[in-house]
């Protein structure tokens, strides 16, 4: 009996996975596919008579936009750490005043709609001239993810045994002393999990560029593929190719950082 629902499990589960993938194959088959066949009746299923025509197209035409993209994806990632780490490591070590009120602040902040927030950073970046920048787009991405990286942060760092800490204060460490060569050793995990995530969320991110970066000739990826939809909406083996290229980025860095996520993520979650 068990192997018998073992066994519908695991159909069931090959199924709907690749129901989810189907998306991207097609992607990828219509990214090989000649213009010709785009309107073959059936459709190809499979690219039998393959051309990378769109790909030396995308990387001719779309290299810039994955440059800055990376750029403000590290970018990104700087900020939301340099900013999370010592604001985690406060509020679960440190104990400040208010520190529950902080708590829910952060998770309603998770909880504002995205266009909510471009809005409000239209208004402020006119009256800074900051639209149209690489760095007001880091500064608007990083905001989706210091309240997701403080808080993984402070969940992790809470579980960390106060004897560890005891001990380096003996040594004679001091707070600063004790978060750089105790709490972030440690927390390892964590920082890669909130350093993937964070790019991936700027890599992503198409509100805040849409909005905020809309007359510039430095643009993210994201907004690369839209205008180039709007300017080559017959070559569609072009676009899917620039699609196909844009999304490996984040599924290399899924593929190498997966151990590590799932350690992250799950760091806090259970108390000794």
């Amino acid at each position: 009996m068990t192997g018998q629902r073992t066994w519908w499990r695991t159909v069931l589960g090959v199924v709907l996975v690749a129901l989810m993938l189907f998306p991207v194959y097609w992607m990828f088959n219509v990214s090989l596919t000649r213009t010709g066949d785009m309107r073959a009746d059936p459709p190809h299923w499979f690219p039998w008579n393959p051309t990378f025509e769109g790909y030396a197209a995308a990387l001719t035409q779309q290299l810039p936009a994955l440059a800055t993209s990376v750029f403000i994806g590290l970018g990104t990632v700087a900020i939301t750490l340099v900013v999370a780490l010592p604001a985690g490591y406060s509020l679960a070590r440190l104990r400040p005043r208010g520190a529950r009120t902080i708590d829910f602040t952060l998770l309603v902040a998770q909880m504002i709609p995205g266009v909510v927030m471009a809005m409000g950073f239209y208004a402020i970046y006119i009256r800074l001239g900051m639209l149209n920048s690489i760095g007001g787009l880091i500064v608007a991405d990083s905001t989706l993810a210091v309240p997701f990286a403080v808080l993984l942060f402070r969940s992790f760092m809470a579980t960390i045994p106060g004897e560890l800490m005891a001990a380096a204060q003996i040594d004679g460490a001091g707070t600063w002393r004790t978060f750089r060569s105790v709490i972030l050793p440690l927390s390892r995990n964590s920082v890669i999990t909130v350093s993937l995530f964070a790019f991936l969320w700027s890599w992503s991110d198409f509100i805040f560029a849409s909005t905020l970066n809309r007359s510039s000739d430095v643009i993210p990826i994201t907004l690369g593929i839209y205008r180039y939809i709007g300017n080559n909406t017959t070559e569609w083996n072009s676009i899917m190719a620039t699609a196909v290229i844009a999304s490996l980025p984040a599924a290399f860095l899924l593929v190498i950082a997966q151990r590590y996520i799932a350690a992250g993520v799950t760091a806090g979650a259970v108390k000794d």
